[in-house]
């Protein structure tokens, strides 16, 4: 079973920039589809973006796109969320996801992953 942990939230200021990795253990991820997702308190889990296994398609919420970029080393088995000009309504936690056999339009929904991190907090101030 894959273990996923998050890391690199924080605090900062509109506009910054910040990045976030999600570790995987357990197994290689290589062959697999990644995702981010983030929550707010009260509220369902949102995509943000997501790499397709096999063609390393990328998608990204609407939201987010320009802003945020999602990588992958697949060398260190690690998924990566640059998140530049960050504004207030970005605060989150995020949580990075992993399912094999999940592309397209499939990768958008948070049901179709069934390996999760326990997620990072990313506060962004006005």
């Amino acid at each position: 079973q894959v273990q996923l942990v998050e890391s690199g939230g924080g605090l900062v200021q509109a506009g910054a920039s910040m990045r976030l990795s999600c570790e995987a253990s357990g197994r290689s991820l290589s062959s697999s589809s990644m995702a981010w997702f983030r929550q707010v308190p009260g509220n369902k889990r949102d995509f943000v973006a997501a790499v397709e296994y096999m063609s390393e398609r990328k998608y990204y919420a609407d939201s987010v796109k320009g802003r945020f970029s999602i990588s992958r080393d697949n060398a260190k088995n690690t998924l990566y969320l640059q998140m530049n000009s960050l504004k207030p309504e970005d605060t989150a936690v995020y949580m990075c996801a992993t399912e094999d056999s999940v592309w397209g339009s499939a990768l958008y929904q948070d049901t179709n992953y069934n390996n999760w991190g326990q997620g990072t907090q990313v506060t962004v101030s006005s």
